[in-house]
């Protein structure tokens, strides 16, 4: 006969996880080992193969993974998409880092000046990038990147993706560019002060300071150089601004605010879009084609947005994270912030967008991905359905506004 206590251990132990974990965990290593020959093809050696991945199991409270039996874990709700443009371009925020970055301007004065004769990027947008990513460095990067890599490669949601750039890691090892216990990340694998995957430390790297090495982890001017050097690839136009902000003109149509909406920025001065704080601009500035860009629809700052805007939302796909590091680099050279302020609205949660997007597809009126992001094509969207429903136009998506929508489409 069992005694109580001995069947209350039974039962612990026929409930404990631990027999699936060993079992995800030897599968998990079953995968890893399995990458050895590709490993081994890009010059990696046994020996750094295993030192770098004996004992890996995989990180599974990482964001972004489909685990079998287990509901879909979507990536973290990043600030630029569920904040609004106030609380993510933080007056607070943005004055103490502008603060930063004024010193390290002086500090690195040489080394910035230097980058900028190279590549054509203004010092205060790399300090702004490099403010943005890792606070100046003051951010430490909380994972393991081999890990979090392996882990994505086995179980994320872009696993060739990351199978890449875990090989690619092995090598930047194998090469030592960095220790082992140096090799910090995000969770989504990125490195070093301005954030970048094993593949684009390849394609940008430089040695800028001279020592044999590129590195993006310890040395300052590698790291700002292979973001200024990023930046070029991606198209930035030397001794061109990232954006101008403008004072709207009465009764806007806030439809036109999206990239496929270019003009000649002198065009959008004579429709009565005017600089803020009655800026001069250049004859070559005046011929500069550019699109209009409202973050808050009709309400908050306004921008016309030429190619190198473009440039930096390449580098992170948010129209938010572009102003945040926009205004920095303003706020670096010149104190003033935003002529217009940002309003009160909230933003609405990100299902309640999705519902919006999906009425407004089935209308005719948004073409793009349901995803819950107020971004400028749903923004536009919306303006049409308000221009076609006798609605305020204000490009915004407003609780009273999705409300009219599915009162009309029978919801």
């Amino acid at each position: 006969m069992i005694k109580p206590l001995a069947l209350v251990l039974v039962v612990l132990a026929a409930l404990s996880p631990q027999p699936a974990r060993a079992q995800t965990d030897a599968a998990f290593q079953g995968f890893v080992q399995s990458l050895w020959p590709d490993a081994q093809k890009l010059g990696v050696s046994r020996q750094t193969f295993d030192a770098a991945t004996r004992g890996l199991t995989p990180d599974l409270s990482l964001p972004d993974l489909v685990l079998p039996g287990k509901p879909d874990r979507p990536p973290p709700a990043q600030a630029e998409f569920v904040q609004t443009p106030a609380d993510y371009v933080r007056e607070t925020s943005i004055a103490r880092l502008a603060a930063q970055g004024k010193k390290l301007f002086d500090e690195h004065r040489a080394t910035l000046a230097a980058i900028e004769q190279r590549f054509g990027v203004p010092p205060s947008v790399i300090l702004a990038i490099w403010g943005r990513e890792t606070a100046y460095g003051g951010h430490k990067l909380p994972h393991n990147a081999v890990r979090v890599l392996a882990t994505q490669a086995y179980a994320g949601r872009r696993k060739e993706l990351f199978r890449q750039e875990f090989l690619l890691a092995l090598k930047i090892l194998q090469e030592g560019h960095v220790k082992l216990a140096d090799m910090r990340s995000s969770w989504a694998g990125a490195m070093g002060h301005t954030q970048f995957l094993p593949s684009e430390f390849y394609k940008h790297a430089v040695d800028f300071d001279g020592d044999g090495r590129r590195d993006i982890w310890r040395s300052i001017p590698d790291s700002l150089a292979a973001a200024a050097g990023q930046l070029v690839a991606k198209g930035w136009q030397r001794g061109k601004r990232w954006a101008y902000e403008v004072r709207l003109p009465a009764n806007v149509d806030c439809t036109i605010g999206q990239p496929a909406h270019t003009a000649p920025i002198g065009e959008w001065l004579k429709r009565g879009y005017a600089p803020a704080f009655g800026r001069k601009l250049s004859a070559d500035e005046l011929t500069e084609e550019a699109s209009l860009l409202l973050p808050e629809g009709t309400y908050g700052p306004a921008f016309l947005t030429p190619k190198n805007y473009y440039v930096i939302k390449d580098y992170n796909f948010s129209d938010l994270y572009v102003l945040f590091v926009g205004h920095l680099s303003d706020r670096i050279m010149d104190g003033r912030p935003f002529e217009t302020r940002w309003s009160k609205n909230n933003q609405l949660r990100t299902e309640q967008v999705e519902a919006m997007q999906r009425t407004l597809t089935e209308r005719g009126l948004y073409k793009d991905k349901v995803d819950g992001k107020a971004g400028m094509l749903t923004r536009a969207a919306l303006g049409a359905y308000q221009k076609a429903n006798g609605l305020k136009l204000d490009c915004w998506p407003t609780a009273a506004v999705l409300n009219h929508i599915q009162g009309r489409s029978g919801n």
